[in-house]
């Protein structure tokens, strides 16, 4: 991989579908990048994205005073210059099918996206969908089996290995999952393969250190239990001692604690210490000092 220098402008990891897009572009091939976050519809959106310039939306990327604009240019653009990342299907086929299934899905899904916004906060077992948002879900469904019937061949994704077609559906799998949205077997699998995803449990773990929420996205509902993996129970302490010195994210001393298990465990700061509360077995980091 060349030695690239990226920035990457996101926003709120609760609700912003296209920042989980343009995250997961890096997160899941290992591509370094330096995030810059700013909380929607607030003047640090607009200060934030002023050094991203032409960008008036997120994500947006730069690299060598180059900016990458829309999730679509982002991903052929680091597809290109991360051969060894493999972000497409290898076979001619799938690759060109991947790449027909990322723009229905940068296109459409209209419905689907003003009725069932982002929310990785919430789940609403009663959610009542209208015609036109279950025909987008149906239309996904069918794209979906298209490509696990002909390219899949091991692996969950839909075309066996994780690919920039896995990133733009992510999305639209969380969609499924918050609004309780009919499905098949084969799609109901699709969607907790993201929701188990280490990656994908880090960004909504990441979302609940945040904490905020934003106006308009929860529903006048009933709310259940997220149906992703259930983490394990770990709860905020005032002080250690703590069974590590230092942050295993950061190597700084530790400042702030949690308990896990009857364990105290330390942090550098309340960031760090709160995205390891919402979900301890999503960082690897964390689970090199709990499973000692």
């Amino acid at each position: 991989m060349p030695c690239m220098k990226y920035d990457l402008a996101i926003s709120d990891k609760t609700y912003s579908s296209w920042s989980l897009r343009g995250w997961l572009l890096f997160a899941k091939f290992n591509i370094p990048v330096t995030c810059h976050s700013a909380k929607m519809y607030h003047e640090e959106f607009a200060q934030m994205l002023s050094s991203f310039q032409p960008a008036r939306l997120v994500p947006a990327m730069k690299f060598d005073g180059i900016v990458v604009t829309d999730t679509l240019a982002m991903a052929e653009t680091l597809a290109e210059q991360n051969p060894d990342a493999n972000m497409w299907p290898a076979d001619a086929a799938a690759r060109a099918l991947a790449r027909s299934l990322c723009a229905e899905m940068h296109a459409g899904f209209g419905a689907m996206r003003n009725d069932c916004p982002m929310n990785l906060r919430r789940y609403y077992p009663d959610f009542q969908p209208t015609k036109d948002v279950q025909a987008d879900a149906k239309r996904a469904e069918y794209l979906w089996g298209l490509a696990r019937s002909e390219f899949r061949a091991s692996g969950p994704w839909l075309f066996g290995d994780y690919s920039i077609a896995d990133v733009f559906y992510a999305p639209l799998a969380t969609r499924f999952a918050t609004y309780n949205l009919p499905r098949n077997p084969l799609s109901d699998a699709y969607i907790h393969a993201h929701l188990a995803d280490e990656k994908f449990r880090q960004w909504r773990a990441m979302g609940f250190a945040q904490n905020y929420s934003q106006p308009g996205y929860d529903k006048d509902l009933p709310s259940g239990d997220w149906p992703g993996p259930t983490p394990i129970t770990a709860k905020a302490v005032e002080t250690g001692p703590a069974e590590n010195a230092n942050c295993p994210y950061s190597g700084k001393k530790v400042t702030d604690f949690l308990e896990v298990d009857g364990r105290v465990f330390g942090m550098c700061n309340p960031f760090c210490r709160n995205k390891t509360l919402a979900d301890p077995t999503a960082w690897p980091e964390f689970l090199a000092i709990y499973q000692k």
